[in-house]
């Protein structure tokens, strides 16, 4: 895990943002010199840095760091892979589970590189659907797998907070390749990822 405390970012950057979010409290009606405001700018300029991350990291040599010949060729299911992300229509934060099935072709990666991938992507401003696609792409790009498939389960802060405030709706998005075009595959892997 990331220790977002001891993260460095660019000062440049850092300062530009902490101007802008100046600007945005005063714009509000806020003081940014009040107390408990002083060092706002500062904190959020840094907390939007760690939670765009993604943007400076590429999935593929993530996945391409730990890719080992093996000849295993069953279904290989990473499941609850705990992700946030930024909406990008409201820089709102949605969050949930995402659970990701891969059927190896003569090369599998380490288990732990398919959750990264999940947090590369989920740490960009994103929709849900995109977001699905784009893990499922990196995976079957990268490692040509017999199959892929992503299942992404999410709750919208845009839905929750404001708009039509619905508190309990959960969004389900899914995406699948070759193996997973057969019914029966992909009813085995939903099985698989609903068992507690």
């Amino acid at each position: 895990m990331i220790d977002t405390n001891l993260m460095k970012w660019p000062e440049d950057k850092v300062q530009q943002l902490m101007g802008h979010y100046r600007e945005i409290l005063q714009l509000l009606g806020e003081d940014p010199e009040r107390e408990g405001l002083v060092k706002t700018p500062e904190r959020v300029a840094k907390a939007m840095l760690t939670l765009t991350r993604g943007y400076d990291v590429d999935p593929r040599e993530v996945l391409n760091a730990a890719k080992f010949r093996e000849e295993y060729r069953q279904m290989v299911i990473v499941k609850d892979i705990d992700f946030f992300s930024l909406c990008e229509h409201h820089m709102l934060p949605f969050y949930g589970k995402v659970h990701v099935a891969y059927i190896p072709n003569g090369y599998i990666t380490g288990l732990s590189k398919i959750a990264r991938v999940v947090d590369i992507f989920s740490h960009r401003l994103q929709v849900q659907e995109r977001m699905t696609l784009q893990i499922k792409e990196c995976i079957q790009e990268t490692l040509n797998p017999l199959g892929v498939m992503v299942v992404v389960e999410a709750k919208h802060m845009c839905m929750q907070m404001r708009g039509v405030e619905k508190q309990n709706s959960v969004t389900t998005t899914s995406d699948f390749t070759g193996a997973f075009n057969q019914a029966k595959t992909r009813e085995e892997f939903m099985n698989l990822i609903r068992r507690n």
